[in-house]
């Protein structure tokens, strides 16, 4: 299929398409008049594309990690899948983890009598 109409079938448009191909998360045969043309299995990959990146997984994770699904290569299996969401799992984990951390620290200065400014001296005055 050419540009538009993967574009029609998928809420992409032709820019994001081009961007996709270029960073190779795409791929299309060109045909002897020079137009680009996507297998029907790319309607089903850029719907997992979008899937992942709602999920939360950025282009270059995209990229390096998640198994691709092209005319070249099978789905991926569901043991490779579970395991890239797992890890991704974590790493979100770890962020509130940290974020949880940050939190509680803001509150005990919000808590604390009269909290400390580190901007200002202990007469008041800003330091420079």
């Amino acid at each position: 299929m050419q540009i538009g109409e993967l574009s029609a079938r998928t809420g992409l448009s032709r820019d994001t398409l081009r961007f996709y191909e270029k960073r190779g998360l795409l791929r299309a045969r060109r045909s002897d008049n020079g137009y680009r043309d996507y297998p029907p299995e790319a309607v089903r990959w850029l719907g997992y594309v979008r899937m992942a990146q709602g999920l939360g997984f950025s282009l270059a994770e995209i990229e390096a990690d998640l198994p691709r699904v092209t005319d070249a290569q099978p789905a991926a299996t569901a043991d490779e899948l579970q395991a890239v969401l797992a890890r991704k799992l974590q790493e979100i984990d770890a962020r509130i983890a940290g974020l949880q951390g940050l939190r509680a620290e803001l509150l005990a200065q919000l808590q604390a009598p009269q909290p400390a400014c580190p901007l200002r001296g202990v007469r008041g005055e800003v330091l420079a």
